[in-house]
């Protein structure tokens, strides 16, 4: 990126990701401005500049985007049980689009499109999965195939002469988990005796903040036009969970089979269909989990110095965050959440 006086624009801001981004950005000494379709408490008490913008219209995005050099693009929508009200590919799909449009529209230097590992076929496979792996088909969750139709919609914007790249991490744990993700709310639930069982399987799991720092790297000295992935550690439900309780205590948590495994996650599904919330587990998620375990860093680690730290290390610093954060108290995991 250029100089510090030059403003930077995060959509998405107040995510997981965008957080650790303001953050990284705030302590390089950058102007920030932090795009975000309504004000968060996460952001609170940060010396940015908010932007109140939809990426699904973008006419908010014109006023957002102005005098900008820098833009990441980092907000999207994330679904385990397929798109039943189309809000996943608006946003993933005509959100990335629009935003890719704008930011060209306002002369931005230089833009960076957060997309993920789900952007390519994660069917088990022989090899490792790279940037010139094969993309999600028509029998693929809707989320993966938005996040690969998104990349194409940006794609569309670089032939137009936007100076863009792509970067793609796995699962992303770490602190600074607001909302708390489904990951953080997994950590939250080892530490309160709630995760009795964990299903059967796995995925790669990658530090926010190595892929924060991989991504400023792509802002600096990605080749235009080109995808990074950013993988992490492949690690089953129940290493995860046996990493978490040696942090906090209690009992390692049976495995659901297979079978009965499958079976859950459509029952689940189901359930969450009927009752309006998010399921637990369902077959999009059952298929995530199941996923090719082996996913090649080699160019993110060769072009933008991409390290990922061990998970003992992130899980640590989870738990520090939520004990400082007060959703977990130091005295008794099972400590109230605010």
């Amino acid at each position: 990126m250029t100089s510090a006086s030059a403003l930077v624009a995060v959509t998405g801001a107040s995510g997981h990701i965008g957080n650790n981004l303001l953050r990284a950005l705030l302590d390089r000494g950058h102007r920030v401005r932090a795009v975000v379709p309504a004000p968060s408490r996460s952001l609170r008490g940060l010396d940015v500049e908010l932007a109140i913008a939809d990426v699904r219209h973008p006419e908010t995005l014109r006023a957002a985007f102005r005098g900008v050099d820098t833009v990441f693009h980092l907000a999207a929508k994330i679904s385990i049980d397929a798109d039943r009200d189309g809000q996943v590919h608006a946003v993933n799909v005509n959100g990335a689009r629009n935003a890719a449009t704008e930011a060209l529209r306002a002369g931005v230097r230089r833009y960076v499109h957060m997309s993920s590992v789900h952007a390519f076929d994660l069917t088990p496979t022989a090899g490792e999965i790279d940037e010139q792996h094969r993309r999600p088909g028509p029998t693929h969750a809707p989320y993966d195939r938005s996040k690969a139709a998104g990349e194409a919609a940006v794609r569309g914007v670089i032939a137009q002469g936007l100076d863009a790249v792509i970067v793609n991490p796995v699962g992303v744990i770490g602190p600074g988990d607001h909302e708390p993700s489904r990951m953080g709310r997994f950590f939250v639930d080892v530490a309160r005796r709630r995760l009795p069982a964990v299903p059967h399987g796995g995925f790669h799991f990658v530090d926010v903040r190595d892929v924060v720092q991989s991504t400023l790297a792509a802002a600096e000295r990605g080749r235009r036009g080109e995808n990074y992935l950013l993988p992490g550690h492949w690690n089953s439900s129940l290493d995860m969970a046996r990493i978490a309780i040696r942090h906090v205590g209690g009992r390692e948590p049976r495995v659901i089979p297979p079978t009965l495994f499958h079976a859950a996650g459509h029952l689940l599904a189901f359930g969450g269909r009927i009752t309006r919330r998010e399921a637990l587990l369902t077959p999009e998620m059952v298929r995530t989990l199941q996923s090719h375990r082996h996913i090649s860093g080699a160019r993110a680690a060769r072009e933008l110095g991409h390290t990922p730290r061990p998970v003992e290390d992130t899980v640590r610093d989870i738990y520090a965050w939520f004990h400082d954060q007060g959703v977990l108290s130091r005295r008794s995991p099972q400590g109230v959440a605010k």
